[in-house]
């Protein structure tokens, strides 16, 4: 935390100090939790001592991890920070989809290695963004935000989401009329056991020759053995942000496969990017403070179809 988050931090609330974890804790007085990555559960437990407790305000993503049945069932209001969150993965989606479909990757790694002119065109037929279809799996906040992001392109975005029931601009298709169209299938959906390998083999097989499959998500949307399977068949292209395990063997082939860019989980809030996420949550904590609602709350009814 920097020195002006904590300066803004203490303008605005009476801070108690940080807990590492709240064995031990004297949350008696404890209005509001300020919490971030690895905040430990607040469980009954630990409610039955902050019996002053109302508000938890999250400055990172997901409060699947702390905030526990308890806390609905106490009625405690919870904000998270989710959507500043959502914005360095949503950009770096977007770079990758312009990126993918202009086959920079392929270029820059033939450059390299010939040291001069090439003729892009026959060795990449209509490569380029114009008029290409990219399919957005998952309408979520960062799966919504890539769509605004790419409203200025000459592309058709189509989107794929079964609780989706309102109309953001874009074709809305199922799944497998979605791989079958794509040129890029970007990946938005949240990990959840119905969407353990949602584009599972087959689908796979279905995608275009050439598509790229962009996972900004989670590892587990994806039948990662045969996506590889797909890549190093050259058929596929894959920019992966998540993998399983979280980072990879030092033998998979996912590393030296030239139609592959796996990157180590770096697409979400990192170093002066969190600074973003520390801001939303403190406006947060002085709207709470000036009795007004969270603009960013969570809502318990959402959680089992969220992040």
């Amino acid at each position: 935390m920097t020195s002006e988050i904590e300066s803004r931090l203490a303008e605005i609330a009476d801070v108690q100090g940080r807990v590492g974890g709240f064995a031990g804790a004297d949350l008696s007085q404890t209005e509001v939790l300020f919490t971030s990555w690895g905040c430990p559960p607040v469980t009954a437990e630990v409610l039955a001592g902050a019996p002053r407790l109302k508000a938890i305000v999250h400055a990172a993503g997901s409060v699947k991890g702390h905030v526990t049945q308890a806390c609905w069932e106490r009625g405690i209001v919870v904000s998270s920070a989710a959507s500043a969150n959502a914005e360095p993965v949503a950009e770096f989606t977007l770079a990758a989809i312009l990126f993918a479909n202009k086959r920079v990757l392929d270029i820059a790694r033939l450059y390299r290695e010939r040291r001069g002119r090439l003729d892009w065109d026959a060795r990449f037929p209509g490569f380029g963004n114009y008029r290409r279809v990219v399919g957005i799996v998952g309408a979520s906040r960062i799966g919504r935000r890539v769509i605004e992001l790419l409203r200025p392109f000459d592309l058709e975005v189509l989107v794929s989401d079964p609780y989706l029931r309102e109309d953001l601009g874009v074709a809305q298709v199922g799944l497998e009329e979605l791989v079958a169209r794509s040129d890029v299938v970007s990946l938005h959906a949240p990990d959840l056991p119905e969407t353990r390998h949602l584009l599972s083999r087959p689908l796979l097989a279905a995608m275009r020759d050439g598509a790229t499959v962009i996972n900004t998500a989670r590892a587990a949307l994806v039948d990662q053995e045969a996506l590889t399977a797909e890549v190093a068949s050259g058929r596929l292209y894959a920019v992966l942000d998540h993998t399983e395990p979280e980072f990879l063997p030092a033998d998979s082939p996912l590393y030296d496969l030239p139609n592959a860019l796996v990157t180590p989980h770096i697409a979400g809030s990192l170093g002066g990017e969190l600074a973003r996420m520390a801001d939303l949550a403190l406006d947060e904590l002085d709207r709470y403070r000036r009795g007004l609602p969270f603009l960013h709350g969570v809502e318990p009814a959402t959680l089992s179809r969220s992040a």
